[in-house]
């Protein structure tokens, strides 16, 4: 039986969860599989891989504000659709490239750019649409159960993209990724209705420039948002230069399978998941904000574990670094993205939630560029020692905030929002 506060009531909350872990599917397995095609279809070095790595996650730098603008008055509910079966019809074209021998890096830098743009749209769209499909009352709940689904995508995406690779090769992988996509675009036709954003747009004549401006303030002129955002994307830059080069030292550097890349990534997924799966009973019992202080404090430097992944032992002490720390992230997750819904009028969430994405899905894009430029001037395992150390050192500026202190959610609704009647999404 459901409760009453339990986001479950919600039909469209049903369906936006089992589109959203079809996308997850889809994302994760070609997290695998798209640098697999560079590495070994393409024969690409160390630069070509942060070259593509930075391409896909580039677009939420190029596009991540002025996105949460357009979000903010556009039907989330076209958003996402159209923003899936762009990324379907993208990454399809990456088999029928390779199947008919005119596949290049060039194509596959355009697709992954161009696919980064359709996951701006789909992630700010999808977090926008979450508190008003869902009572703020049960947004904690509501994001516990995405936190647990973005960490099951990374167990089961990342490690079938593995066996995906083994089994289809790369471009075969691509192709099924892309029709996790599609069943996702199609299943998202369901929803029907949320609450609309509360009030018109402000601004002379809501100008663009002018919406962007006040997500951004939101963000920076709250010291408690502020910290959020500084640690978190701290937190994706240390892990976007690892994630980069760790396709290299597994595939070359050890001479160890695909499948074993998968597994190993699979394992951080792990730590997702049960992290995403503790965080409200730890916050409940310690104070959102003092889960975020203490678990930095305590798991963060794990992060210095990966860096000696090797044959034998070392494999499985860096695979239990990288389970604690994604462990952290998931919890990190849940907690601070509730914190920061709640400290959200309705009227600006895409704005904020742009603006966040701007900066954390930007310092992926940043953090791979950086591994490749490091990859070939200090070699793959110097910069996994990099990575390591910025993982390490990501939880301070929450840490050193207030924010530390907060025991509780802000008690009332976002400020300045007001319920209205439902219309479609």
């Amino acid at each position: 039986m459901t409760r009453p506060d339990s986001p479950w009531r919600e039909p469209d909350f049903r369906t936006l969860f089992t589109a959203s872990a079809l996308s997850q599917l889809g994302a994760n397995v070609n997290y695998v599989a798209v640098p697999l095609v560079a590495v070994a279809a393409l024969d690409a070095g160390p630069g070509q891989v942060g070259a593509l790595s930075t391409l896909s996650t580039v677009a939420f730098l190029l596009i991540g504000l002025p996105a949460g603008a357009w979000v903010d008055r556009l039907s989330h509910r076209r958003v996402l659709i159209t923003a899936d079966l762009v990324r379907a019809l993208l990454f399809a074209s990456v088999p029928v490239a390779w199947w008919l021998g005119v596949l290049s890096l060039g194509q596959l830098y355009a697709v992954v750019l161009v696919t980064g743009c359709a996951t701006v749209f789909f992630d700010v769209g999808a977090q926008s649409a979450l508190p008003r499909i869902v009572d703020r009352s049960g947004l904690v709940r509501a994001n516990a159960d995405i936190g647990t689904l973005v960490a099951a995508g990374n167990v089961v995406g990342r490690s079938a993209g593995g066996a995906l690779v083994a089994l289809l090769t790369a471009p075969g992988a691509v192709l099924v990724a892309a029709g996790a996509h599609l069943a996702s675009g199609l299943g998202l036709t369901a929803v029907r209705r949320t609450r609309p954003a509360a009030g018109p747009p402000s601004g002379p004549a809501g100008r663009l420039r002018t919406r962007i401006a006040e997500g951004v303030r939101h963000v920076a002129g709250d010291e408690e948002l502020r910290a959020l955002a500084l640690t978190a994307a701290l937190a994706n830059l240390g892990s976007a230069v690892v994630n980069t080069m760790l396709p290299i030292r597994f595939v070359r550097g050890l001479g160890l399978s695909t499948t074993a890349l998968g597994l190993f990534w699979g394992a951080g997924g792990v730590g997702l998941l049960v992290g995403a799966r503790c965080a409200r009973f730890v916050a409940a019992r310690l104070g959102h904000g003092r889960t975020l202080g203490v678990a930095g404090l305590c798991l963060a430097p794990s992060g210095l574990l990966v860096p000696l992944v090797d044959r034998g032992p070392w494999l499985f002490v860096a695979g239990a670094g990288w389970c604690l720390a994604m462990f952290k992230v998931g919890m990190d997750n849940v907690v601070g993205v509730s914190l920061r819904q709640h400290m959200t009028p309705d009227a600006l969430l895409g704005r904020m939630n742009a603006t966040f994405r701007f900066l954390l899905t930007g310092a992926l894009a940043v953090g791979a560029a950086v591994s490749g430029a490091l990859g070939e001037l200090i070699g793959v395992r110097a910069t996994l020692w990099a990575g390591g150390a910025i993982m390490a050192v990501a939880f301070l500026p929450v840490f050193l905030s207030p924010l530390r202190a907060r025991r509780s959610l802000p008690e009332a609704p976002a400020r300045g929002a007001r319920e209205e009647e439902r219309k479609p999404l």
